[in-house]
């Protein structure tokens, strides 16, 4: 009885859950049931040439070095490492996770993550295969809803209909009408976006926990160069023996 009442600090449990899934279920149910049939026809659209891409940034990756070197080791005894370190700044990766082949696709490495970087990084993605359909799936950050954003996939499909004006009018008012414009079902580049608080539903975030647990974690690193080259080089090993995810949750069942 006692051991039952002992709390426990060490146990942890996210609980924070959508407040789509509360204030709409409806809404909640169509994104969740959107992005697993997104998942579960990638293989078929890989086939016929287009691309379904889990997307998201892995930010504050940092270079740091030891200030002191670590001292000898003695077998059966606990290394000793210093623990001041000098920090070379931090990388941010963009990830393009292709969910046909399981392969990471043209992975950007920048100091910064703005909406500049999050647009290059889509458009040096799709230089790779600029006439194919390409489905984004990724989280609501506003800078997967930017003017900027809006513009470049405008120009990609021509488009050539009024934007309007970022703050006051038409498509580029405000995130709302942006994001409704960039998930259209019509554009050969569109985005799918996970509901609140489900980052469980974008399948990078898988590829993120095993770039965290193969990456070491005691590596010293002079400069900033340092982590992006192991980052390429963990890409460029992985996508060798890449397979994609077996995706087997299928949504939110309907009540009839």
């Amino acid at each position: 009885r006692q051991r039952q009442m002992c709390i426990r600090d060490s146990l942890i449990r996210y609980w924070l859950h959508s407040s789509e899934k509360t204030d709409s279920p409806e809404t909640f149910a169509e994104k969740v049931n959107e992005i697993c049939t997104v998942y579960h026809e990638a293989e078929t659209v890989h086939e016929n040439g287009g691309h379904t891409i889990s997307v998201d940034e892995m930010t504050g990756i940092q270079a740091l070095e030891h200030k002191y070197p670590d001292k000898p080791v003695i077998p059966g005894k606990a290394d000793h490492m210093e623990f001041e370190y000098i920090r070379h700044g931090t990388v941010s990766l963009i990830g393009f996770f292709d969910v046909a082949t399981g392969r990471m696709e043209k992975p950007y490495l920048n100091s910064t993550r703005t909406e500049k970087d999050f647009v290059e990084a889509i458009r040096a993605l799709i230089e790779t295969d600029p006439e194919a359909s390409w489905t984004f799936v990724c989280d609501g950050l506003n800078i997967h809803k930017s003017e900027s954003l809006v513009r470049f996939v405008a120009g990609q499909c021509g488009l050539s209909e009024d934007l309007g004006s970022k703050g006051r009018s038409g498509i580029l008012k405000n995130q709302e009408s942006r994001a409704e414009f960039l998930h259209h079902k019509d554009h050969r580049i569109r985005i799918v976006y996970t509901p609140k608080h489900c980052s469980w539903m974008n399948q990078i975030e898988i590829w993120f926990g095993i770039i965290n647990r193969r990456l070491p974690k005691r590596k010293i690193y002079r400069s900033m160069e340092e982590p992006e080259a192991s980052i390429l080089r963990f890409v460029e090993q992985y996508n060798v023996m890449a397979k994609p995810f077996k995706w087997t949750y299928k949504g939110v069942p309907l009540t009839v």
